[in-house]
């Protein structure tokens, strides 16, 4: 009996296509990935299964995972990827695996918005302390390079005259705002990058990522997509918290991977790059794009009316520097991110 096709072989299929160089330079690669097991993590062991099966290649990847068991249970055909080892531990006091690793992907971040109400401590020690033991580990097995993925959230807020937010800006967030410490601590985290890399000679590369769609979204915490893709799957109404005004834009997860793995192998070195779409819509109407890719009958309901002459806040980048320095463009529109998300939660 032939093995039953993979669920998202079109998707990384697309990620290999975009990906295919810097999958050979990484042929003989040893990678140590920190959050391997969310949703951006599954994506990047996805795909790295993927390209060494279909390019046969022997990379070899180590993830960190809090629970092994668990992950196995939730993603059995993930932890059973060829080349694939799941170390057990901690980011922020983990036991360093023994032997020489080439490339380090930290993508291990506490990005829980309740997280940051309840408990902003444990939130800015989370990533702080997490980020620095990796890159203590970086230092100690000889790696090469260390992708950091960052935030949107260190610019602070975006200035309402700013349509798009470049990697130039030089805002930060409210150090008077509890709220900040998620976007306060990835600034620290980056940081943090630049002090180890200057002492230690590796390449440090940042990407700072933005909003998303795609399978394995969550639907059930503070990313609208995600509410608004669950109240459509319950048969509607989709419900707005706010007014419906602020912008945002989303990168479909595909195009999220192949970004990262790019940027891991032709990115500068301290030099952030914006990870996400330049195609921005209210949130309002992101209730209608998921509306229409569910048939366009569902109730729309908006907590409350905008207030008049107030601006809608912003969370939106500008990509040009993606795409001109490394030739990334979005390969997904919104409303195939939508679909597919909407199909893997069906299942």
């Amino acid at each position: 009996m032939s093995a039953l096709p993979h669920p998202l072989a079109a998707d990384l299929e697309s990620i290999l296509e975009q990906t295919r160089a810097e999958w050979l330079q990484l042929r003989d690669a040893r990678l140590f990935v920190t959050g391997g097991t969310g949703f951006i993590g599954c994506w990047l062991l996805d795909s790295f299964g993927w390209a060494r099966t279909q390019l046969g290649l022997k990379t070899e990847l180590v993830v960190l995972t809090r629970d092994p068991g668990a992950f196995a249970q939730r993603e059995p055909r993930l932890a059973a990827l060829p080349g694939l080892r799941l170390l057990a531990g901690d980011v922020r006091d983990f036991a360093f695996p023994e032997g020489k690793f080439t490339h380090i992907i930290h993508a291990a971040t506490a990005a829980s918005a309740q997280l940051n109400v309840d408990a902003p401590l444990v939130m800015i020690d989370t990533i702080v302390e997490g980020t620095r033991h990796t890159l203590d580990f970086a230092a100690h097995c000889g790696a090469k390079v260390f992708l950091q993925t960052s935030s949107g959230g260190v610019y602070g807020r975006q200035p309402d005259r700013m349509t798009h937010l470049p990697e130039e800006y030089a805002g930060a967030p409210d150090p008077f705002d509890p709220w900040s410490a998620y976007g306060e601590a990835k600034r620290m985290a980056e940081l943090l990058g630049t002090i180890y890399a200057k002492r230690h000679g590796f390449e440090h590369k940042v990407a700072r990522i933005f909003a998303l769609v795609g399978p394995r979204l969550p639907l059930d915490i503070h990313f609208a997509m995600g509410n608004f893709i669950r109240d459509a799957l319950r048969g509607g109404p989709i419900r707005i918290g706010g007014d419906g005004t602020p912008f945002r834009s989303y990168l479909y997860a595909s195009d999220l991977v192949a970004w990262l793995w790019t940027i891991l192998v032709r990115g500068q070195h301290n030099r952030p790059y914006n990870v996400g779409s330049g195609h921005s819509l209210t949130i309002a109407e992101t209730a209608q794009a998921v509306n229409e890719a569910f048939g366009g009958q569902l109730a729309i309901e908006i907590a409350r009316r905008p207030m008049p002459g107030q601006p809608g806040g912003r969370y939106v980048p500008s990509v040009e520097r993606a795409e001109k320095e490394l030739g990334l463009r979005p390969q997904v529109d919104l409303a195939t991110g939508i679909r597919r998300t909407a199909e893997w939660s069906r299942r």
